[in-house]
């Protein structure tokens, strides 16, 4: 009896044990597919994504067709903004400057010293303030650049003892705002769009004339010679320091351009002829659009779901607002349809915008052996706490394919660009970028160097120089505010 209890009992514990082997080996299995199903979602992701020279080549004969046509028509696609700033700098300027860029929900005010002889920028002083709602939402401009002359009071009180030969003569003010302005003067700005801010009255008004008041209401003896894009500002801190700069670059949470065009080539410009010969233009290339951007069914869904679903294409490609919202698309497709992190979809997954471009920075440029980056913003961010090694390494890989697309069509677009100033072959260019995406991810600006030394070939390629925006976030408004104070008399 005992021996036949024995038996039953192995034969029930070997049944036990070889059912638990066949569950392993089906789990393994199931596994298994879903991570072949899943990396076939990665495949033909970087397959839509991919950028051959070829397809840059076409993307950068678009932009110089709509560069063109932008420089003719109103009516085009870029916008193509004239800025009459006259005269950019030349190096030479010495002396403190101040100046204020306005910016989404803040504002900084900037102070510097130049030293003439293209010296770098010194004495360097920022302070950021925060803009109340009551300021954003108002009726008019009043209370907002009210605020922004009580800041700029108590920061120039806090460095006047040491502004020196400052306080013998009138100092001048730049002023850069982050959203898009049309110039057709040094000293006044019509507004096109704030895109973050909400006062209604902007549209049509002199935003130089506004601020001024609000200076002179507090006796602040500095005057808003130059109201201009961010860019523009960007880009007269490059002409400081080199005659070559021909364009500067946004590229951050939102991303444009400015660059210098001959005045020949502006046929919709009907103003006065800058004696210089040369004219700034805001592209605005965010809304470029070309049928050989590399779009996807992702690219697609985001756009439709966007505030504004078929304008800003190029930027919805490369700018750190849409990046990581881009890769969040992707993975939430793989947990739907190969459960990359489980059974479960994770509900955070699903929410929108959730995954910002400094995290999938630090996840693309993950180097552990297991990914441990990748793990812990995961569950930072998203709630995964499952994640595999294998999972971990897929969504690497996405958000390698989605910045490679995006830095290399920003490397075309400067392609594209010097090309339509007929640069490429025998003349250097030097290029600014501003912006965390330029400056703090390491792998998105290597991949953007690199498509522009593929595109143009080792030796054209050494005539394009890109460097990071001299003197940081703003500095532009203070290189504006030298260049119309030092040069003026000249011109």
């Amino acid at each position: 009896m005992r021996k036949e209890v024995a038996a039953a009992a192995a034969i029930t514990v070997g049944g036990a044990a070889f059912g638990v082997a066949l569950f392993l080996r089906h789990w393994e299995r199931q596994r298994e597919q879903r991570l072949r199903q899943a990396k076939r979602i990665l495949r033909k992701f970087a397959n839509d994504c991919a950028t051959p020279v070829s397809k840059l080549w076409n993307v950068a004969n678009d932009l110089c067709s709509n560069m063109e046509a932008g420089l003719s028509s109103e009516e085009s696609e870029l916008g193509m903004l004239v800025s009459y700033i006259e005269p950019l700098p030349t190096g030479e300027e010495k002396g403190i400057y101040y100046g204020i860029n306005l910016r989404g929900t803040n504002f900084l005010l900037i102070r510097g010293r130049l030293g003439g002889k293209n010296l770098p920028i010194s004495e360097l002083q920022r302070e950021e303030v925060a803009i109340p709602s009551s300021a954003m939402d108002g009726d008019s401009t009043e209370e907002l650049f009210d605020l922004i002359a009580v800041e700029l009071a108590k920061f120039i009180s806090v460095h006047s003892e040491i502004d020196g030969e400052a306080e013998s003569r009138e100092r001048k003010l730049g002023f850069t705002i982050s959203f898009p302005v049309e110039e057709d003067a040094v000293s006044s700005g019509t507004a096109i769009k704030w895109r973050s801010l909400s006062v209604n009255d902007i549209v049509g008004k002199e935003l130089t004339n506004d601020i001024n008041q609000s200076l002179e209401k507090l006796g602040i003896d500095l005057r808003v010679f130059a109201l201009v894009n961010d860019t523009t500002g960007d880009l007269a801190g490059g002409r400081y320091y080199s005659k070559e700069n021909v364009a500067a670059i946004t590229l951050g949470m939102a991303t444009d351009v400015s660059y210098v065009e001959s005045a020949e080539q502006v046929p919709k410009w009907h103003g006065q002829s800058p004696n210089s010969g040369e004219m700034i233009v805001n592209m605005q290339w965010g809304n470029f659009s070309s049928s050989h951007l590399p779009f996807t069914e992702f690219d697609a869904s985001l756009d439709a779901e966007s505030s504004n679903p078929g304008s800003r294409m190029f930027e919805k490609l490369i700018s750190g607002m849409y990046l990581g919202e881009i890769v969040r698309r992707v993975l939430l497709k793989m947990a739907q349809e190969t459960a990359l992190f489980g059974d479960w979809v994770p509900p955070k997954l699903a929410t929108p915008y959730l995954l910002r471009s400094p995290d999938m920075a630090a996840m693309h440029q993950d180097t552990s052996e297991d990914f441990e980056t990748v793990d812990e913003k995961l569950n930072e961010i998203f709630g995964i706490n499952n994640s595999t090694p294998m999972a971990r390494e897929i969504v690497a890989e996405v958000c390698d394919v989605v910045a490679e697309r995006g830095a290399r069509l920003v490397g075309v677009g400067i392609v594209g660009i010097v090309k339509k100033l007929g640069r490429i072959a025998n003349k250097k260019s030097v290029i600014t970028i501003e912006g965390g995406l330029y400056e703090h991810y390491r792998v998105f600006r290597n991949y953007l160097h690199s498509s522009v030394w593929e595109v143009l070939g080792s030796d054209l390629s050494d005539n394009v120089i890109i460097e990071n925006c001299h003197g940081g976030s703003g500095a532009g408004s203070i290189f504006l505010a030298a260049s119309q104070t030092y040069n003026a008399d000249s011109y």
